[in-house]
């Protein structure tokens, strides 16, 4: 398929061909949601902690005998049943990782591409490059071409100065293509993708 290319300054910058098999599949919000899932579970810290009975400070005796009492049976103060005591079955230190097949995690950022695509929120940018790393210069340049909030994917090596000046704009991010990824396409409404990026996930993806 065919899209036009803009520059920053929003004149035309002539057409790319967009390979189907990336840009042009079906839309597939259950492999789109198995992704986010493992992208937003394999960044969990997991350092959550509650006491169990091992961990709770205080004494080990018995609090009175076993018979005799009138009472209930008891092994520890440390227990669950008396206050201060340890939490039964609380959170513990741990990943929340789990595997997911890599074919699922390509179709998955193929999906991603596609459903911008199929919205028309996808843009082709002719070359992210700026003279001076001024954010409101880039602001403005933005506010021109009607991006708020937006994810523009470059190629494997960033402008510096470009990026430095995207990096006080709130709803703005700015990748190389190595680090595309589902949840950042999707959590903006404009995907914005320079030559050099197309070139390189077309052949990381075909």
């Amino acid at each position: 398929m065919k899209l036009g290319v803009t520059t920053l300054d929003n004149t035309a910058a002539g057409d790319i061909d967009l390979a189907d098999e990336i840009f042009g599949l079906p839309v597939r919000k259950d492999i789109l949601a198995r992704m986010v899932n493992w992208q937003l579970a394999k960044r969990r810290a997991g350092t959550h902690k509650a006491k169990q009975v091992g961990d709770v400070q205080g004494t080990t005796k018995k609090p009175w005998k076993q018979k005799g009492t009138g009472r209930a049976r008891q092994g520890s103060l440390r227990s669950a049943q008396f206050r201060g005591g340890g939490i039964i079955f609380g959170p513990v230190v741990r990943s929340h990782e789990f595997s997911l097949q890599k074919k699922v995690r390509r179709l998955a950022l193929k999906t991603a591409l596609s459903a911008k695509q199929a919205e028309g929120k996808l843009v082709v940018l002719d070359i992210a490059k700026v003279a001076d790393a001024k954010t409101k210069a880039l602001a403005a340049r933005f506010k021109t071409l009607g991006w708020a909030s937006v994810l523009i994917i470059d190629g494997p090596d960033l402008d510096q100065n470009f990026a430095r000046a995207a990096r006080n704009l709130p709803a703005v991010d700015v990748l190389p293509q190595q680090g595309a990824n589902v949840y950042d396409i999707l959590r903006r409404d404009t995907l914005v993708l320079t030559r050099a990026a197309v070139e390189h996930l077309e052949a990381r993806l075909k």
